[in-house]
């Protein structure tokens, strides 16, 4: 989906050959995990690839040759790191990362005769120093990623975690790996959605899940380069996301 890939401002070094599947349009397979809060020490912009559109999502399509094969992957322990609480959700901030979330202009797209203020873009973002590397979360009525008239109570609501790939891995990108995790919960299990792929010069992590009709989306960012020493960080703190 393009929802959060909020490219690098400089220009990355040429990416390495991948050696997993590339989807012309598509996505993929599964996991599972145990409870949200040892699940948080092993967390890995939405930053998440283009963030282009904010809204309606871009739908990838066709169906792979054949599924990548699960790895395992590499996750720090974050216990340690800044928590961040947003609206409806909270996730672990990389030390250093800095918050470059626009601040909200209270005076702008207030609601005037009827008019609907305009959504914010982020629910969160932060940066490296350099700002090449981002982690963002978004947030969107589920309607806008899955047409239907009814309230997405779970992500699995929006379809399994191959037919969710649709919605939010981007057409043409090299899918490394998807898994479903399951975190448990007062009142029962929750189900996440984790997806990592490259797409151009950048490669993603991102984990989404829906809650009361809205999908929460964070993924972590960087250029193909950078991956190799700060993916396992980018990646726990994708996965280190928590529906509130």
């Amino acid at each position: 989906m393009a929802i959060l890939l909020s490219l690098s401002p400089h220009p990355p070094n040429p990416p390495h050959k991948p050696t997993t599947l590339t989807i012309p349009k598509s996505t993929i397979p599964t996991t599972n995990t145990s409870s949200k809060r040892l699940f948080l020490l092993k967390t890995a912009s939405l930053c998440i690839i283009s963030l282009t559109p904010p809204y309606p999502i871009a739908h990838s399509s066709a169906e792979p040759s054949q599924p990548p094969k699960p790895a395992l992957l590499g996750i720090a322990n974050t216990k340690t790191w800044f928590q961040f609480y947003g609206s409806g959700f909270a996730i672990r901030v990389p030390p250093q990362f800095e918050d470059i979330t626009e601040p909200e202009d209270y005076n702008a797209g207030l609601s005037l005769y009827g008019d609907k203020a305009k959504p914010k873009t982020f629910a969160a973002r932060f940066s490296s120093p350099d700002g090449s590397e981002v982690l963002s979360v978004v947030i969107r009525p589920s309607n806008q990623l899955k047409i239907t008239f009814l309230e997405a109570k779970d992500i699995t609501d929006l379809g399994s975690l191959k037919e969710a790939a649709k919605i939010f891995v981007p057409g043409g990108s090299t899918l490394y790996s998807a898994r479903t995790i399951k975190i448990k919960e007062e009142e029962g299990f929750r189900t996440y959605y984790f997806y990592e792929f490259g797409r151009d010069e950048q490669h993603v992590a991102l984990m989404a899940a829906v809650n009361s009709g809205k999908a929460i989306i964070a993924g972590a960012t960087a250029p193909r380069s950078k991956w190799e020493d700060d993916g396992v960080t980018l990646r726990s703190a994708a996965i280190s996301l928590t529906v509130l």
